[in-house]
């Protein structure tokens, strides 16, 4: 890999929209990858988003350090530990496409849901539970595990609380923090840490603290309400990309036409 005009192209886009994402505007950040995987196989990329994600996590957990919501913690963490292990342990036998497809799905499904029932008149915020806590948390951390994935999970779980838009940042950047830091000893163990990777990661840092600020800066600016619009419309797109990703990556759509 050389660090040449094609290589800051495609990398200086994908670490804004992450950085973007990290700092409020969730599901921004799962473009990233794909456009990576434009000059570099998908798992190097994964690789070198890693310590890049972390140091956008110091940011946005120093940002919103007193706005998060601790039950909401408490019921997700389980479930996603077990979700990167098996993450871990099922990445080569998994398909990412397959991966792709589910949460996409899941995704419209629910995006649609809520923008259709948002014209009908708000509806009551849901509580905290440990069940479905442990079923997202999962799916979040096993997403995470494999593609960096874990946001329309979590998102999923966490926008029909009804959280104000920081303790909802917030309470997203503590749980990502604590599922990157779980996610470095497997990623040491299929050996992706090399001096390469960490080279290009940290050219790319002081461009992703900036971009996390700017996140941060935007969020605390746009109303409650109109911020939850926008994240169903932005999980909207994201599942309708991953839905496509999943299907073209299957072989669905040729062989529907055969």
């Amino acid at each position: 890999m050389s660090f040449d005009l094609a290589f800051f192209a495609v990398m200086v886009p994908a670490v804004i929209l992450m950085g973007l994402a990290k700092g409020g505007f969730a599901g921004l950040g799962l473009l990233s990858l794909p456009l990576m995987s434009l000059v570099m196989p998908p798992l190097q990329a994964a690789a070198i988003m890693l310590p890049i994600l972390m140091v956008q996590d110091v940011v946005t957990v120093w940002a919103y350090r007193r706005d998060f919501d601790r039950r909401s913690l408490t019921t997700l963490l389980p479930g996603a530990a077990l979700g990167i292990l098996a993450g871990y342990l099922l990445a080569a036998r998994v398909p990412d496409a397959a991966v792709a497809l589910a949460v996409g799905l899941i995704s419209i499904g629910f995006a649609s849901s809520r923008l259709i029932g948002a014209k009908r008149g708000p509806t009551p915020p849901t509580r905290p539970g440990f069940g479905p806590g442990t079923v997202w948390g999962a799916a979040s951390g096993f997403t995470s595990m494999i593609a960096h994935a874990g946001g329309p999970p979590f998102q999923i779980y966490m926008l029909p609380l009804r959280l104000n838009p920081a303790a909802f940042v917030g309470t997203g950047a503590i749980f990502f923090a604590i599922v990157n830091i779980a996610k470095v000893a497997p990623y040491l163990a299929l050996g992706q840490f090399t001096a390469e990777n960490l080279t290009a990661s940290a050219l790319l840092f002081p461009l992703a603290i900036v971009a996390t600020f700017a996140g941060v800066w935007l969020v605390r600016r746009v109303p409650a309400e109109r911020f939850y619009t926008l994240i169903h419309w932005l999980l909207l797109c994201v599942g309708a990309k991953l839905t496509l990703d999943g299907v073209r990556g299957l072989g669905l759509a040729s062989a529907l036409a055969g």
